[in-house]
């Protein structure tokens, strides 16, 4: 079997989705992902952020995107995340903010002419608790009456362990539907099953036939492969090194929790032997139903003498 990237890598995305040359291949992923009606597709993009040649060795925590401009001047931005290492949902506004607010810098327009900003974010972890659905779409509606606002603020979460649940339940027909097509070629990497339905489809949709050739001839390229091998791993130390992070902050807790509960037990256990010993008690009998030490209860009957 030819080895392929794992498209989720965000390098790997980007060289197949984020490229000029490749993109008839984004905008057929964006136009099925936004479900945008056939009279109203994207008809071109211009990719804005399609430099490639970085130091990945050295810049471990790069995040790589897709910034792309549509004929409209509407402006999108698609993140892929493997783990929920920052606060997802404010993190997506702030990057949604900053695309939006920047238009006010290319030239002096108003801010009636400011043109709608969508961020996509495709992750691969559950993030939305309150639903089962692996996409969900958020603009901004009044509470009561739920009209909208404005259209300028469009953001999207996809959740692929969702999507892939119901690929095991087979609820997902890939011939009928384009936008779990395109959302399933990142999982078809080592999903022999999902590979084969998708090659299918491929021999009748040009696009899909150009991405997967692609693809093929990315993951060949050695250059290519060593490039995509080391974001990979720079990825996996990282995520690594979160996931310690929190087992040990975890074990700090549950520590901190343990010496409260022990020193906690101490107060409660002296406090019985106060009580005991003002009743006369001996210092063996106290010992025995506080647990603390004679020498402990000899010092508190000093103490109330």
């Amino acid at each position: 079997m030819t080895r392929r990237m794992d498209l989720k890598v965000d390098y790997a995305f980007k060289l197949l989705f984020g490229t000029q040359e490749n993109e008839p291949i984004l905008r057929a992923m964006l136009n099925a992902l936004l479900k945008l009606p056939k009279d109203d597709r994207i008809a071109s993009l211009t990719i804005l952020n399609s430099e490639l040649l970085r130091e990945y060795e050295t810049d471990k925590q790069s995040v790589l995107d897709i910034y792309a401009r549509t004929e409209k001047d509407e402006y999108i931005n698609i993140e892929i995340q493997l783990a929920d290492k920052y606060d997802m949902k404010k993190r997506t506004l702030y990057y949604w903010s900053r695309i939006y607010s920047s238009q006010l810098k290319k030239g002096s327009i108003s801010y009636g002419e400011m043109k709608k900003t969508i961020t996509i974010n495709i992750l691969d972890f559950d993030l939305l608790q309150e639903t089962d659905r692996y996409h969900s779409t958020f603009r901004l509606y009044e509470d009561e009456e739920k009209f909208l606002l404005t259209d300028v603020l469009e953001v999207h979460f996809v959740e692929m362990p969702k999507l892939l649940r119901l690929w095991e339940q087979q609820a997902v027909n890939l011939e009928e539907n384009e936008k779990e097509r395109w959302l399933l070629i990142l999982e078809a990497d080592d999903r022999e099953d999902i590979r084969r339905e998708l090659e299918a489809i491929a021999m009748k949709d040009p696009v899909m036939k150009k991405a997967f050739d692609q693809w093929e001839d990315l993951s060949r390229d050695e250059k290519t492969w060593i490039e995509y091998e080391t974001r990979k791993k720079a990825i996996h130390d990282e995520l690594s090194a979160a996931r310690e992070a929190e087992i040990r902050q975890q074990r700090a807790r549950e520590e901190g929790l343990a010496e409260g509960r022990t020193e906690g037990e101490r107060q409660k256990a002296t406090e019985v032997a106060k009580n005991l010993l003002a009743m006369d008690m001996t210092v063996e009998v106290v010992a025995k139903a506080t647990g603390l030490s004679l020498e402990e209860i000899e010092k508190l009957k000093k103490q109330l003498h």
